[in-house]
């Protein structure tokens, strides 16, 4: 272009059209490869940010549910930001960032050689004014790197507390006291929003420091080239050259130091994940599979904020036996159901699983023969149909509703199986919704069977049905252990097991 102009301006004989054409035919060529290759990269970029983003999100899940019970609680909070929204910064990473610093480390030394090749004194001029970018990139960076993990530590606390006071919300309604959260939650999108505009003002005034040292550098190129062709010491075709060119030296830098700004959270949040993910660990694969089904526990004990819980436990469950956990609230029993599940720790003591440490055991295949009842079983939106068959396909359905009671329910339902239910059950009762879950292990030929309070919420007939079922389980070989406190559930355990002491009842 600057050959096609000076050629212009100095030699009456290229104003032709045909003289010029060529040259235009090539320029346009070569501005459709360009258009066609940042097209490409755009795109290419794009997939790939999605992809490592979608693996990198996955990693994070699948450590932090691996993880225990306890470890999950101290890292949700983290893993959910993380996840949903931190994560998401690195596309800015992957399709500005990254391809900015490529076209740097290329076009800005290929820019200045063409320079030199065609006026040395340029070339001086750009090479002096180049080193002054990345340093002010690198201390801006300094300051953007505290800045952006500030920001995200702030939106993790922050979006906490916004899901802690909006799972309150229907405990304040019923209190009469929903008005009141309402304050509290523009108070905490204030707070993110001045966190926002505080990123904001970093980032433009970084910018503006950038684009200023670029139209210096530009400019003192220009001044130098004018001065000397006034004087005659550079042709026009040169002095054009160095002119065009010097804009393409200092731009790739400072689209990096642009991108930098855009890109830091994403490097935060990418820090922050692996983080996490080292410091829950990676889910454990393999190990040995227990023969048998006799679970043993010795002086397990699990730390918890007020103590131990539970506190030197000791049992023995036989295959074919009712083993009945009981005692006071808090005292650790469905911890220690956890712990024999390995979904959480013991501090101290040793879990046996047919006689193989919990530790060496493959988990997902043991978990393959447990029939787990928690305090608070998992119901999901969809069908009973759906909710039932949750862990998989049960053998005979009808005869897992009629163990846990259940098949009365579904005879007053106008859609039986295919009836509808809303969030955590929404749609049935209290005890519905037990008979519902009893149903769903029950039915299932699991040779384990670990009960926390199966009979809650039932009245005294469905008790005895759901009792009953129960100690047929164990009659047709399998071990169970039952959270519970009730007479009535004391009085099926071959044993039971209260967390000071060992009585043995047949």
């Amino acid at each position: 272009m600057a050959h096609l102009v000076a050629g212009v301006l100095t030699d009456p004989t290229t104003r032709t059209p045909h003289r010029w054409a060529p040259t235009l035919l090539a320029l346009t060529a070569l501005w459709s490869v360009r258009a066609i290759a940042q097209w490409l990269q755009n795109r290419l970029s794009q997939r790939g940010a999605t992809t490592a983003i979608a693996e990198l999100g996955t990693q994070v899940l699948t450590s932090v549910t691996a993880a225990s019970p306890r470890r999950q609680q101290a890292v949700r909070d983290e893993a959910a930001i993380l996840v949903t929204r931190g994560l998401d910064g690195l596309r800015p990473y992957f399709t500005r960032f990254l391809p900015a610093v490529v076209q740097a480390a290329l076009l800005t030394p290929a820019a200045v050689i063409v320079i030199a090749c065609y006026d040395v004194g340029s070339a001086l001029i750009v090479l002096i004014a180049l080193p002054l970018i990345p340093l002010f990139m690198v201390l801006i960076g300094l300051l953007t790197a505290e800045r952006s993990a500030a920001a995200l530590e702030a939106m993790g606390t922050l979006q906490s507390r916004l899901l802690d006071l909006i799972a309150g919300i229907p405990t304040l309604r019923a209190l009469g006291r929903a008005e009141g959260a309402a304050p509290r939650i523009a108070e905490l999108s204030a707070v993110q929003r001045r966190s926002m505009m505080s990123t904001l003002r970093i980032t433009f005034l970084s910018a503006f420091v950038l684009e200023l040292l670029a139209t210096l550098g530009v400019a003192l190129v220009a001044v130098n080239v004018g001065l000397r062709l006034v004087t005659g010491n550079v042709t026009l075709a040169a002095a054009l050259t160095a002119l065009l060119l010097a804009p393409e030296v200092f731009w790739p830098l400072r689209r990096v130091g642009t991108e930098f700004h855009a890109a830091q959270d994403g490097k935060v949040a990418f820090g922050r994940a692996y983080r996490l993910i080292e410091s829950v660990g990676t889910p454990r694969s393999g190990g040995r599979h227990p023969d048998d089904t006799v679970i043993e526990l010795q002086d397990v004990s699990v730390h918890a904020r007020d103590g131990a819980a539970p506190d030197g436990l000791t049992l023995r469950a036989e295959t074919g036996s009712v083993t009945v956990l009981a005692g006071p609230n808090g005292v650790g029993k469905s911890t220690a159901l956890q712990v024999i599940l390995g979904l959480t720790e013991a501090d101290a003591g040793r879990v046996r699983i047919g006689g193989i440490d919990i530790a060496e055991v493959d988990l997902e295949r043991w978990w393959t023969r447990v029939g787990w009842l928690p305090q608070r079983p998992v119901l999901i939106p969809g069908t009973i149909r759906a909710n039932l068959e949750l862990f998989g396909p049960l053998p005979d359905v009808e005869s897992a509703c009629h163990a846990a009671g259940f098949d009365e329910v579904l005879a007053g339902l106008p859609d039986g199986l295919d009836t509808e239910l809303g969030r955590d059950g929404a749609g049935l009762s209290l005890g519905q919704r037990q008979r519902l879950a009893l149903a769903r292990t029950l039915g299932r030929p699991c040779p384990v069977l670990l009960l926390d309070e199966p009979t809650s919420h039932l009245d005294a007939a469905m008790e005895d049905i759901v009792l009953q079922s129960i100690r047929s389980r164990s009659r047709d070989g399998a071990t169970v252990l039952v959270v519970g406190h009730r007479e009535t559930v004391l009085a099926i355990g071959d044993q039971v097991v209260h967390m000071g002491g060992l009585h043995a009842r047949s």
